[in-house]
């Protein structure tokens, strides 16, 4: 009897769906916040269908985009300055709104993830 109850709360849950219109931020200026270690991090960026350049800490840095779907994109750093630069990294956007998306992004080939948020400037 106990799992008559679970039947319309697994079907409110089921209903639940998240919001993913990734097409809307392949393009545009976004600012972003990423937290490791409890340590804020952000930064700002202009990113077109096949390049990025983001500003972190008054540093440029430029990437080339390899889009996977229209959720997953590949960067890989143009002008890498050591071995850490040189690795992919591989970023999956989790959910969108009208402003702002937040993702996940790790090395690629790596299974540490970290999460972040980004908005939309313009």
């Amino acid at each position: 009897m106990k799992f008559l109850y679970l039947i319309p709360l697994l079907s409110l849950v089921s209903c639940y769906e998240t919001t993913r219109n990734c097409k809307d931020y392949k393009t545009g200026e976004f600012y972003s916040e990423v937290v490791v270690n409890n340590e804020l991090f952000t930064s700002k960026f202009k990113r077109t269908e096949g390049l990025q350049v983001e500003t972190y800490n008054n540093k440029i840095d430029s990437s080339k985009l390899r889009w996977i779907n229209d959720c997953e994109v590949i960067f890989k750093t143009i002008k890498p300055k050591n071995m850490a630069e040189q690795k992919d990294i591989h970023l999956k956007i989790l959910t969108t709104t009208d402003s702002t998306y937040t993702f996940e992004y790790s090395y690629v080939g790596e299974t540490k993830k970290q999460k972040g948020i980004a908005y939309r400037i313009k």
